[in-house]
């Protein structure tokens, strides 16, 4: 089944048979495996349009390290990282574009610049008003679940209930349509290494909530806590969870390499197609 995911600008994407792949573009100092390699604006867009060539559909990006211990930066600041580069991006032709951001302010300033999702670790809890800008743009909205600043239920899935059922109604009472929201359950986010594999090993559980998922495992600690790689190193592991995620139903997958994951999905979607096809018959 295909479920058509509305956006700002009177853009859509359909999310179906095929995963699809979102190029994470960190344009930091100091995010935690890539700071520094694209935090000027040409090199950005050059990043950017290798990631759609190696089949990214979507190019999300962040002006703020949101590592464990990373130090925050002010909305300026993020602005100043971000709006260069998404109006470089929207006017270099039809990527769609997805703001890594938890401010109203520079959400809001993104989708003005071309921007056409809105991606918001706090889930709407830290500045509910993102949700008002989505309703009122058509914007595409990600709501990730996070564990920081409050005491968690101890079962997995439990917690990613508790919060997202939150974050929904924070949504729905701004007025944002179901066609516009994708739900991440926020692999790394004050969970650790056992939380995060429980999570993927019981992730079919979450489907109950009646939305699409994006997941972003990509290069995270628990990885290397697998792999025994440090963060360079663990593209091949990251693929291998995106395999796992995609048989369990996980539709949108944000990465840093593109190229292995696109590969890794293609063979995951040809057995997910084939037990679609038995489970039909």
């Amino acid at each position: 089944m295909t479920i058509r995911w509305q956006l700002a600008h009177g853009r859509h994407l359909d999310i179906g048979d095929k995963a699809l792949v979102m190029g994470i573009l960190n344009v930091t100092p100091d995010s935690f495996s890539d700071g520094g390699l694209f935090n000027v604006p040409d090199r950005a867009i050059e990043q950017a349009q290798r990631m759609v060539s190696e089949g990214a559909s979507i190019i999300d990006v962040g002006g703020e390290s949101t590592r464990p211990g990373a130090t925050p930066v002010s909305p300026a600041e993020e602005q100043a990282r971000v709006l260069p580069v998404i109006e470089a991006l929207a006017k270099a032709g039809d990527t769609l574009i997805s703001v890594d951001t938890y401010r109203e302010e520079t959400a809001r300033l993104a989708v003005a610049a071309g921007a056409h999702i809105v991606n918001d670790v706090w889930g709407l809890q830290r500045e509910p008003g993102i949700g008002k800008l989505a309703a009122e743009t058509g914007a595409g909205l990600v709501i990730m679940h996070t564990g920081r600043e409050r005491e968690k239920n101890p079962d997995v899935i439990a917690d990613q209930f508790e919060f997202l059922e939150r974050s929904l109604e924070i949504a729905h009472e701004a007025g944002v349509r179901d066609d516009q929201i994708l739900l991440d359950p926020g692999f790394g986010f004050a969970k650790d290494s056992e939380e995060n594999l429980q999570l993927m090993a019981r992730f079919s559980e979450l489907h109950a909530l009646g939305f699409p998922w994006l997941v972003g495992t990509s290069r995270k600690r628990f990885v290397g806590y697998v792999s025994g790689k440090d963060s360079e190193a663990r593209d091949a592991a990251t693929a291998a969870t995106s395999v796992v995620l995609r048989l369990k139903g996980a539709a949108l997958f944000r990465v840093h390499n593109v190229a292995i994951n696109a590969d890794a999905l293609a063979v995951a979607d040809a057995i997910f197609a084939r037990e679609t096809a038995k489970s039909l018959s």
